[in-house]
């Protein structure tokens, strides 16, 4: 049976028999739900790492541009030192991430945006999770989110987010199922990572010593413009249209509109790069797409586009005069990009490169894509697995002819 106060906050969808919904409350350790330091001051080098809402994002946690707060400032907030196993779910903001703590991170602490989730030996942190990602959840933070200054989701109201609860061997398969999805995603994230890592060593070996030339010489420069026709956030109308910079992911770019009457294009395999701040973030294109008046795509003029992206990305002092600049942020012109300086190879070298990094850059292209995928079927299992839609046989299925 769901609680009161659940029936109170909003309508239930129903369940199959032996289902039922616990408040989140109802299933963490004692004090097993806090937020962290409300007041971190400036990085200290020999401090306390903390994670805060920008290091949550797709269910993970990154690593990258970690803050460092001062030891006695980290001690008044021990009750929020992550020992591994935690959910963490971000308060402030964007409203909703959720990823579970690998045991790496014990000793770690959080930002006052972030709940620290204790779950009892009743459940698991990843079937918490589970239920923190699904539309039921989504919905009741957006309704009871407070929108003073920016969203934000009271403590209290995270005690009374619903969870369901199968019985545990169905939890368990439904967790294993997704799972298994989740655990092949992470496998060709990591297979990524190591191409794209030895893509950038070569190409900087390589280009270490080479002459340097305006931009202009070696690429064909195309600045975006927002389109005058209309843009679909889910649509799927029109051309893929990327603003700028936010729209990017770690490797390609992963947040994308829709624009009806596309103006400047960018070609399967060109360098995206960003012109406003932050300048110099660079992606590749996976598709034809409008580019706006944040990006620009380059295009190898002697057909190697996997150098070209690579030079950049090993030359990336040339962006650091464009950081400050503009009026109000930095940005680079058109006349400003054809002039930089960057390295460049003999066309038989160049050709010679262009080979091996081709051969690493498809392969991180190819796993993207099958993550995209994989991703996709997840997405549309958790839902039906956990309101109990679609039974746990079913959905094995499905995952072993994706895997």
């Amino acid at each position: 049976m769901a609680s009161n106060s659940l029936h109170n906050a909003l309508t239930l969808p129903p369940l199959p028999d032996g289902w039922t919904y616990q408040e989140l409350g109802d299933l963490l350790e004692p004090d097993g739900l806090s937020y962290g330091v409300v007041q971190p001051g400036s990085h200290d080098p020999e401090g306390v790492p903390i994670l805060r809402v920008k290091n949550l994002r797709g269910g993970k946690i990154s690593t990258d541009d970690i803050l460092r707060v001062a030891n006695d400032i980290e001690q008044k907030h021990h009750r929020t030192r992550l020992r591994g196993g935690e959910v963490l779910l971000s308060l402030v903001g964007s409203v909703g991430e959720v990823a579970v703590v690998p045991a790496s991170l014990a000793g770690w602490n959080v930002a006052r945006a972030i709940a620290v989730i204790r779950v009892s030996s009743d459940v698991s942190s990843s079937w918490i999770k589970l239920c923190l990602s699904t539309d039921l959840a989504r919905r009741c933070m957006g309704i009871w989110q407070t929108d003073t200054v920016q969203a934000t989701l009271n403590l209290r109201d995270v005690r009374r987010l619903p969870i369901v609860m199968p019985p545990k061997l169905e939890r368990e398969a439904i967790a294993a199922v997704l799972g298994a999805l989740d655990d092949k995603i992470a496998v060709n994230e990591r297979i990524m990572t190591t191409s794209h890592e030895l893509a950038q060593a070569l190409a900087a070996r390589v280009l270490a010593d080479s002459p340097r030339v305006p931009l202009a010489e070696i690429a064909t420069i195309t600045m975006g413009s927002s389109p005058p026709g209309h843009t679909y956030n889910d649509a799927g109308i029109g051309m893929p249209f990327y603003q700028g910079a936010r729209d990017f992911g770690s490797r390609f770019p992963k947040r994308r509109v829709w624009c009806t009457e596309p103006v400047r294009l960018a070609q399967p395999g060109s360098t995206l790069v960003s012109v406003r701040a932050p300048v110099g973030r660079l992606n590749v294109a996976i598709e034809q797409c409008c580019i706006g008046r944040g990006l620009a795509a380059l295009t190898s003029k002697n057909q190697t586009p996997s150098v070209l992206f690579h030079t950049l990305s090993f030359a990336s002092e040339i962006w650091q005069p464009f950081e400050s600049e503009g009026t109000v942020f930095g940005a680079i012109n058109k006349a400003q990009l054809e002039g930089l300086l960057v390295p460049a190879l003999d066309p038989p070298s160049c050709h010679e490169l262009e080979a091996t990094l081709s051969s690493l850059d498809d392969l991180v292209r190819q796993r993207f894509m099958e993550n995209a995928t994989l991703a996709e079927l997840r997405d549309t299992l958790l839902p039906k697995l956990i309101s109990g839609e679609l039974r746990v046989r079913d959905a094995e299925k499905a995952v072993e002819e994706a895997l």
